[in-house]
């Protein structure tokens, strides 16, 4: 693993993204977003299209974790679907895909065992990322041999609606630590500064925050809200 890549461990990534109904929906403001990012302390990106991306490597030497989220007719898979947006992401080579890695069929049927290997036989040497929503999934894709297990889908599959990943303290990013023998990235509603603190000394290797930080609609309505 190249040094980009293990400077995260222990570190911050955070996600600078703005889907196309946002304000800050703009390959240029991620850009910006990143370097501010990189000012306060971050030590990676996690960022969604390969514009955005070229943007981002442009204003940061950061390692980068790259998606896609688009929407298919026929799956509820939506963060790097198919090997069109693995391919369309090869175009900026961030130093790690991350892509869905729950029991949902992805487009056109197909299970993640058999995108896993389409991905492995293109591209042998990328790092990949599962992103999944319960214990089960981060399992199953550490056997497949994903380099990174996230725990970015925990709440937000159907099969895991009623779990939440900081509930007793942090159980489910436990778990997954002791069980897997790749490396945990911790991901989704980790909205403290003390809750990333907490994730990695529970061992995960490294720890995403996005809305808290680049969301600025989510954070100004957390504040509205608590003056109702």
């Amino acid at each position: 693993m190249n040094e980009k890549v293990e400077s995260l461990k222990g570190k911050l990534i955070v996600s600078c993204q703005a889907l196309p109904h946002e304000p800050l929906h703009s390959s240029f403001i991620m850009g910006r977003m990143a370097l501010a990012a990189k000012e306060g302390g971050a030590f990676g990106i996690r960022a969604n299209t390969k514009e955005d991306i070229a943007e981002i490597q442009a204003q940061v030497d950061l390692p980068v974790i790259g998606i896609v989220k688009r929407d298919y007719e026929d799956s509820k898979v939506y963060i790097t679907p198919t090997m069109k947006e693995v391919n369309e992401l090869m175009e900026v080579k961030p130093e790690i895909i991350a892509l869905d890695a729950t029991a949902d069929l992805r487009p056109g049927g197909r299970t993640l065992d058999e995108f896993y290997r389409e991905i492995r036989k293109s591209y042998p040497d990328q790092l990949l990322m599962a992103d999944c929503s319960t214990v089960e999934e981060a399992l199953h894709a550490d056997q497949l041999g994903f380099d990174f297990i996230g725990t970015t889908l925990v709440g937000y599959t159907d099969h895991s609606r009623n779990l939440k990943i900081e509930s007793n303290d942090f159980e489910i990013i436990r778990q997954i630590v002791a069980k897997v023998k790749h490396r945990v990235i911790a991901e989704g509603n980790i909205n403290t500064p003390e809750k990333a603190k907490r994730v990695i000394e529970l061992g995960a290797f490294s720890v995403v925050v996005g809305s808290s930080i680049t969301r600025p609609q989510l954070i100004t309505k957390s504040f509205a809200e608590a003056l109702d």
